[in-house]
């Protein structure tokens, strides 16, 4: 197992691993550790009651963070007719049909999110399933990236959407923020994202839904919040 370098525990003495702390109390504590040369990522961690085995249980979900997560996402819309100046006038990066698919299928992959219009799905699905499902990136309704109003899609993700999903231990992850962000915004979008983990509890989840929530910074130690 790797050590953990002299930094790194020096932060970590910072935090009581008894305590559970307020969402702001952990806000500002998560704030104190990211003592990085760079402007961390700030990342909610959230442990739920699932078995992450049964389709039935995943927990999937978007949600609109009121301060966005600090970070710059290059949104291709995949559209065509006069959808393309739709998405192009709410700010996509990159916009097109088929010649987008073809230029894909090539390697080309310089881009964070896509979202798309319904007519395209048929094409997105059969030729670019294998290359992007397995990055998180194939526009899905579930996932808000799929709509007749391509604009909003757009404005959505740009806006500071994201979308979370759990891994196969249970966990859900998600950026919700910067070091640089004020601890008072920190906290406000967790409490965003927790309301919408919990607003996508499976009906047939028993027990307790949220176990653990933990932040962290991508270079430091996490801090452990009450649940």
């Amino acid at each position: 197992m790797p050590k953990h370098g002299k930094r790194y525990r020096s932060l970590r003495e910072k935090v009581d691993t008894a305590k559970a702390y307020s969402g702001d109390e952990a806000a500002s504590l998560v704030k104190e550790l990211a003592t990085a040369k760079f402007d961390e990522t700030i990342e909610a961690h959230v442990r739920l009651g699932i078995d992450p085995r049964k389709s039935d249980q995943n927990v999937r979900g978007t949600v609109a963070l009121p301060h966005g997560t600090g970070r710059t996402v290059r949104v291709l819309a995949l559209t065509q007719g006069d959808k393309v100046r739709d998405a192009e006038a709410a700010g996509a990066d990159f916009v097109g049909g088929d010649e987008m698919i073809t230029r894909i299928q090539g390697g080309w992959l310089e881009f964070d999110a896509v979202v798309a219009t319904p007519d395209m799905m048929a094409a997105v699905g059969s030729k670019l399933g294998r290359l992007l499902g397995p990055r998180g990136l194939l526009p899905n309704p579930r996932s808000g990236t799929v709509g007749p109003n391509i604009s909003e899609l757009v404005r959505a993700l740009k806006a500071g959407q994201i979308e979370f999903r759990n891994d196969k231990t249970g966990v859900v992850h998600a950026p919700i923020g910067k070091a640089s962000f004020d601890a008072t915004k920190l906290a406000e979008n967790l409490s965003a994202f927790r309301g919408a983990v919990e607003a996508a509890k499976p009906d047939t989840a028993r027990g307790v839904f949220v176990r653990t929530v933990y932040l962290s910074s991508t270079m430091g130690p996490s801090v452990p919040v009450e649940v």
